[in-house]
């Protein structure tokens, strides 16, 4: 039990946290999206890179276009492969919302115009400019 208590007690920065989780490229990136108050920690708007994380702590921060809600699972030692570091945390979101995201780009049509409708092409304008042309004299 003493061994499940002192890795309660192992804390990590926020920024190298992420940074060994593979969230992001470089840790500098992961100190930017921390400085710019775009991640929580356990509910709470962060500001600094410093901020310590622990074990069975939620952080909640935008990754391209989605909002990732992660438990952090273990601190890890280093930055290694991505299987390895997968084992660091545990993904909240809900598997339906994952599906539903990549499916809307696939279900949306291309806006189609009926041939004759909507804005001329170039042939068609230049038959009225020279339509216009000869009338106006």
């Amino acid at each position: 039990m003493d061994k499940g208590s002192a890795q309660d007690e192992i804390t990590i920065r926020v920024d190298r946290w992420l940074w060994f989780a593979r969230f992001f490229k470089s840790r500098s990136i992961a100190a930017k999206i921390v400085q710019s108050r775009k991640v929580r920690l356990n509910s709470v708007i962060i500001a600094k890179p410093s901020v310590n994380v622990t074990a069975n702590d939620v952080l909640t921060f935008p990754q391209g276009k989605e909002i990732r809600v992660i438990k952090v699972l273990d601190i890890g030692k280093r930055r290694g492969p991505a299987p390895e570091a997968q084992m660091l945390y545990e993904d909240l979101a809900p598997k339906e919302e994952k599906v539903s995201e990549t499916k809307a780009p696939q279900s949306s049509t291309v806006f189609e115009r009926e041939p004759g409708t909507g804005r001329p092409t170039k042939a068609d304008r230049r038959a009225l400019d020279k339509f216009k042309e000869s009338h106006e004299t």
